[in-house]
């Protein structure tokens, strides 16, 4: 589970080609921090850390992205050096400073308007979202 708050920004190292792509970021967060199986949130999609490695105070981290995540959301457009906001999993204790959100992706909407100005962003959603079910998002 997560808050919806940003904790750090993180920025993308890496993108293989293929039908699932690896991604590799680099983060704040001290490599001893994140185990491997974490759920960390990205952009506010929930994706598994399958590797990591120090590097300096930060670390480096691997994801699997499988093709249904990356049909139903934004993260096959990433590119390395894009910035990405990054929320560690909810721990038991820890201070519910926004709401509770799962990171996984009921369905895909569409901007229905937008403005520049202090108007909010309108989006449709669909009728009937499909629970996007894959093992490669499966988040504890």
């Amino acid at each position: 589970m997560f808050t919806g708050l940003v904790s750090a920004l993180g920025r993308i190292v890496s993108v293989s080609e293929g039908d699932v792509r690896r991604m590799t970021i680099s983060s704040p967060y001290p490599a001893s921090s994140i185990d491997l199986g974490a759920s960390i949130a990205h952009a506010g999609v929930c994706l598994t850390v399958v590797a990591r490695r120090a590097v300096g105070e930060g670390a480096e981290y691997d994801l699997d992205v499988s093709p249904e995540t990356l049909s139903k959301t934004t993260l096959g457009e990433w590119t390395a050096g894009d910035v990405v906001n990054l929320e560690r999993a909810l721990k038991v204790g820890d201070e519910l400073g926004g709401h509770i959100v799962q990171g996984h992706v009921d369905g895909v909407g569409r901007v229905v308007s937008r403005s520049d100005e202090d108007e909010p962003l309108q989006i449709s959603a669909p009728s009937s979202p499909t629970r996007v079910r894959s093992r490669w998002m499966a988040c504890p």
